[in-house]
């Protein structure tokens, strides 16, 4: 028969295994919970591999099952407190035309951008005749006469959530609308009402530029390899890209955009006006063209 003392001491090892098991069980709860809200239970801003924008988003607002003229899924909020925009143009002293969003209980969050849905935050699409040409970080944005045929045409800006769902009430997307007629390339004072600009369009970015900077983008490789553009402050930098596949140019830090037409070489022009290092790159293929390094 074993002695009191080794049945104590077997209940007390006992005792202590399921102390330990306890113990681990609600560290692994703690973890799970973590897991699941982020860290400090914040939105995060990164969804899982292999998770769509719609599986990674808030529960702001309901997400419905009909979609935008884009295939991007609606979410409806109240009509009292929504997102709301108008969209302004005016011709460009210099080329094309400077658009203007007025925006109400909405902000631009270019940092968070396919995170999940946060209330009256997220981004915009700008729609040339039914056909993105842009996505929009902030208020203004120029819009070149390169990019527009000559004729009447229809902008259209759509506001949307930072997992790329568009705001809707009453189940119609929010959105600003405005007309513009283009007119033929050469026309003196070619603009938009009737307004002349102050001095004729150059012929090329490089009259404009200090530096000028010339990338390719075929089969999705960039040429030259990406590579740091010193610049010092104050300068002007033409980015002349040609891709062989329709896509988008982003400015970080600057929230510079310009539609790539495929196949057609287009330039943007930017005066280096805030230092820091900034990433060039393209929205549809995630690619990096270049690092503007300004000092």
């Amino acid at each position: 028969m074993p002695s009191r003392a080794a049945g104590a001491a077997r209940a007390a090892r006992g005792h202590r295994r399921a102390a330990r098991s306890a113990a681990l069980l609600a560290l692994a709860l703690l973890l799970a919970g973590g897991a699941a809200t982020g860290c400090g239970g914040r939105a995060t801003t990164h969804h899982k591999p292999g998770t769509s924008h719609e599986q990674a988003s808030g529960s702001v607002g309901t997400l419905l099952a009909t979609a935008d003229a884009a295939g991007h899924k609606l979410r409806e909020v109240p009509a009292e407190g929504a997102p709301e925009v108008r969209l302004a143009l005016r011709p460009d002293s210099e080329d094309g035309w400077n658009l203007q969003l007025s925006v109400k209980n909405f902000r631009f969050t270019p940092d968070s951008t396919g995170g999940a849905a946060l209330p009256g935050a997220g981004h915009a699409h700008l729609e040339l005749d039914g056909r993105k040409i842009a996505r929009l970080y902030g208020p203004w944005f120029h819009l070149p006469a390169a990019q527009v045929p000559e004729g009447a045409h229809s902008l259209t800006v759509r506001l949307y959530a930072d997992d790329h769902t568009a705001w809707a009430v009453s189940g119609k997307p929010v959105e600003g609308a405005a007309q513009l007629t283009a007119p033929a390339p050469g026309t003196p004072g070619g603009h938009s009402h009737g307004e002349a600009p102050s001095q004729p369009p150059p012929a090329s970015g490089q009259e404009q530029a200090d530096r000028t900077v010339t990338i390719t983008v075929r089969d999705g490789a960039v040429s030259p390899a990406p590579a740091r553009t010193e610049l010092r402050r104050g300068e002007r930098v033409a980015l002349r890209v040609t891709s062989d596949r329709a896509d988008t140019l982003h400015v970080h830090g600057y929230d510079k955009e310009l539609a790539l037409p495929a196949g057609q070489e287009t330039t943007l022009i930017l005066t280096a006006d805030r230092t820091g290092l900034f990433e060039v790159e393209t929205h549809e293929s995630s690619l990096i063209l270049t690092q503007l390094l300004v000092r």
